[in-house]
C-alpha cells in the first residue's frame, strides 16, 4: 500500500534529471499550471539534482540561478516546446546508496541529506522527480532517508513521473517521448533505404538502448528495415557463455560468427529477390554482449558495466558483415555503419506524447492533492487512465535498484517485426 500525507500544499518543487526526451516541457508545464490554478507556487531546480547536491546553508539557493518560479506567462505555449525548460543534469546523490543500511550511514547519506536541505530552504510541502531509472531511485531514496529522520523533523511527500525514449521502464506501458524517437529515428531509416536503394549498399544503424531493444524495434518496424537485433534476441543458438578476465565471473555473450551469419542470410535472400540493399537495425546494448576479446582496454562502472559509449558498435559489426558477406558469395557489398538517437532526445513532440507527458503532468497534482499519496510513481495505461505504483513494486528492498522491462520473446510485439523483416527461410 502507498504512502499518504497530510500536509496542504502550497509550495511544490518540479526537477527534471537524466537524459532529455521529448515532451518533457508537456510534463513539467501541466504539473507547474496544475498547482498554480490552485494557487500554489511552483520551483523548477535547474539542472537536475547538481546544485542541490552541493548545497550548503552557507550559500543559499538563488532564483534565476539554481532554480525558477513559474508564472502562467512563462508555461504559454510550453506544452509541445522542444527542450527542457529548466534543464538536466545527471548528478545522483543517492548513487553510494546501495542498501537500506546505508542510509544510516552519515557519510553515504550526506549528498542526499544536502538535497533535502536544500529543498527544505525553499519550504517546499512536495517534490516532483521526473526521469529515468536512477532518478527514480533517488526519489526512493530520498522518501526513504526522510523516512529514517526523527519524528518532529520537516517532512514532503515525493512522486516520482517515469522518463526515457528507451522505453524499458517497469510500471508503465509507453513513457513519453518514446514515440517521437521512434519516429525521428524511423525517418533517417527511410532516408537511408532510398540512399542504400541507390547505391546497392547497406545501412547497419545502433540506435540507443543499452538495458532493452524498444526503440531499436520500433524504429526499425516503422523505418521499413530489413533486420533488427537486440539484446532480448540474445538467445538460443546466438548466445554462449565465457569466463570474463576482468571480473572472473561467467556471462553471457553473443555467437557473433552466428550474429553475423543472421545478417548475411537476409542479405543473399534479398539478393535472391533481386534487392541488393537494405538497412540494419541494432540496439547499442549489444556492446555488452561481446566477447571480451573486442573489450579489451574498455572502461568499466563499479557494477563491472562496460563503457558503451567507447566501442564503436555499428562500425565493429559492419566490418564483420563485409567481410563475411564477402567470404559466402565472393561479391562485395559496403555496409555502412551509423550511430542514431541524440539526435531524437529534443525533436518536436508529437500529438501523443504531448498528450502523455500532459496526463503524467497532471497525475502528479491529482497524486498529491487530490490522492494525498508519497513514494509513488504516475503510472497511465487504456485511456489515459492515471495508476499510483508504490515505489516499493518498482525498487529491488534490498538492492534498491530499478527492474528493466524488456521485450517479451515471443510476444506478439516482438514477433510483428519478425513478420516484418526480409523472410530468409
Amino acid at each position: 500500500m502507498p504512502d499518504h500525507h497530510t500536509l496542504d500544499i502550497k509550495r511544490v518543487a518540479i526537477l527534471f534529471a537524466g537524459g532529455p526526451a521529448p515532451a518533457a516541457n508537456a510534463v513539467i508545464s501541466t504539473a507547474a499550471f496544475s498547482f498554480l490554478e490552485e494557487g500554489a507556487q511552483v520551483f523548477g531546480i535547474k539542472h537536475g539534482y547538481s546544485r542541490l547536491t552541493d548545497y550548503s546553508a552557507a550559500g543559499p539557493l538563488q532564483e534565476g540561478v539554481d532554480y525558477i518560479r513559474f508564472t502562467h506567462d512563462l508555461l504559454t505555449n510550453a506544452r509541445s516546446s522542444r527542450g527542457i525548460m529548466i534543464g538536466t543534469a545527471r548528478t545522483n546523490p543517492g548513487k553510494h546508496v546501495s542498501s537500506p543500511e546505508h542510509l544510516k550511514d552519515p557519510e553515504l547519506v550526506a549528498p542526499l541529506r544536502r538535497v533535502y536541505e536544500g529543498l527544505c530552504s525553499l519550504e517546499v510541502d512536495a517534490l516532483i522527480s521526473i526521469g529515468g531509472d536512477d532518478t527514480l531511485k533517488t526519489a526512493n531514496k530520498l522518501k526513504m532517508f526522510q523516512d529514517n529522520l526523527p519524528g518532529d523533523a520537516r517532512r514532503f511527500p515525493v512522486i516520482h513521473l517515469p522518463k526515457t525514449i528507451d522505453n524499458d521502464y517497469s510500471g508503465i506501458d509507453f513513457t513519453f517521448g518514446f514515440f517521437t524517437a521512434v519516429e525521428t529515428l524511423a525517418e533517417e531509416i527511410r532516408n537511408l533505404n532510398h540512399d542504400a536503394a541507390a547505391g546497392r549498399a547497406y545501412f547497419l544503424c545502433e540506435a540507443m538502448g543499452r538495458s532493452a531493444g524498444w526503440l531499436a524495434y520500433g524504429a526499425a518496424i516503422a523505418g521499413e528495415a530489413s533486420l533488427v537485433m537486440s539484446v532480448e534476441d540474445v538467445a538460443g543458438e546466438l548466445a554462449t557463455e565465457e569466463v570474463d578476465p576482468e571480473t572472473n565471473l561467467t556471462r553471457k555473450v553473443m555467437e557473433l560468427d552466428k550474429v553475423i551469419d543472421k545478417m548475411v542470410d537476409m542479405m543473399v535472400a534479398r539478393d535472391r529477390e533481386g534487392r541488393e540493399y537494405g538497412t540494419i537495425v541494432i540496439a547499442e546494448g549489444l556492446a555488452e554482449f561481446l566477447p571480451a576479446k573486442y573489450l579489451e582496454g574498455v572502461s568499466r562502472d563499479e557494477h563491472g558495466h562496460i563503457n558503451i559509449s567507447a566501442i564503436n558498435l555499428c562500425s565493429l559489426i559492419s566490418k564483420l558483415l563485409a567481410d563475411r558477406y564477402k567470404e559466402r558469395t565472393g561479391k562485395t557489398r559496403k555496409v555502412n555503419g551509423l550511430q542514431l538517437g541524440y539526435e531524437s532526445r529534443c525533436a518536436p513532440p508529437h500529438a501523443y506524447d504531448v498528450m502523455l507527458g500532459s496526463q503524467l503532468g497532471v497525475g502528479a497534482y491529482r497524486a498529491l492533492v487530490e490522492e494525498k499519496l508519497n513514494g509513488v510513481m504516475v503510472s497511465v495505461s487504456g485511456q489515459f487512465n492515471l495508476h499510483y505504483v508504490p515505489f516499493e513494486k518498482l525498487v529491488d528492498p534490498k538492492t534498491l535498484v530499478t527492474k528493466v522491462r524488456f521485450i517479451e520473446p515471443g510476444s506478439d510485439f516482438h514477433r510483428l517485426a519478425r513478420f516484418l523483416e526480409t523472410c530468409t527461410e
